[in-house]
């Protein structure tokens, strides 16, 4: 979480950040007798039961934002992109209330990190939990995690309840078939819980399948709108990946074919 919003969270602490409640979490109706809980109740709820995930920005992204480079050169590159994340980044709040994401998938250096570490911010600084983890990290941890069933399954709730979970390099190693099972395990939890994803990774289709399988990968196409960044010549424009991406409700996986 950035420095930002630990201190607008500070700031609320005693207090609604929405000014519906007395700072306790239930709105209270005078006319009716009854209470009923406040927007913020869910947000502190949320928070506490995700405050030791990984949720910071890693210093090379801290100073990340859609005026500094790389970011204008990627929107040369691909300006539909860069177009979409800042309309996502825009209604952020609505976005993950929503549990809508974005997969950002192309080739390496096209700035698919800087552009998901920039939603990330954005989620952080409108007092939402974020956790942010690299593939090979996430499952160095659930390995960790099974010491103990407790903490496996402590882990698996925190994973599955905080706002934004974003993923960085999926695929980016290979797995066994029981991680591959947890890893399926969390996304299909947050799809049927409609919380938000961003995911990046350089995969191919064919790459991604041998790597996560099917039921993954149709549960992240689900959860997440398309954004390839193939490159200038390769890219798809964004009317043809929404038409492309239609393709998925009869085949999931055909979104993630490269152009």
């Amino acid at each position: 979480m950035s420095e930002e919003a630990i201190r607008r969270l500070d700031a609320h602490a005693g207090s609604c950040p929405y000014g519906l409640c007395d700072g306790g979490g239930f709105v209270f109706d005078e006319a009716s007798n009854t209470a009923s809980d406040c927007r913020c109740r869910a947000e502190r709820l949320a928070r506490r039961r995700t405050a030791r995930l990984e949720g910071r920005v890693p210093k090379h992204y801290r100073g990340v934002s859609f005026d500094r480079p790389p970011v204008p050169e990627i929107a040369r590159v691909a300006p539909d992109v860069v177009r979409e994340v800042r309309r996502y980044v825009l209604e952020i709040n609505t976005n993950l209330d929503a549990g809508r994401g974005l997969w950002l998938m192309g080739d390496v250096g096209t700035g698919k990190t800087t552009l998901a570490m920039i939603v990330s911010k954005a989620a952080q600084e409108a007092g939402r939990s974020v956790a942010i983890y690299s593939l090979p990290r996430l499952l160095n941890l659930i390995r960790a995690a099974i010491e103990t069933e407790a903490g496996m399954n402590g882990f698996l709730e925190e994973l599955a309840a905080v706002d934004l979970l974003h993923i960085d390099d999926l695929g980016a190693e290979n797995t066994t078939a029981w991680v591959l099972e947890q890893l399926y395990s969390i996304v299909n939890t947050r799809y049927e819980d409609e919380r938000a994803m961003i995911v990046t990774t350089n995969l191919t289709h064919d790459e991604l399948i041998e790597q996560l399988g099917p039921r993954t990968v149709s549960r992240l196409a689900a959860i997440c709108e398309l954004l390839p960044l193939w490159g200038q010549d390769d890219r798809l424009s964004l009317r043809d990946r929404r038409e492309h991406a239609a393709e998925v409700q009869d085949d999931p996986l055909a979104a993630f074919r490269s152009p």
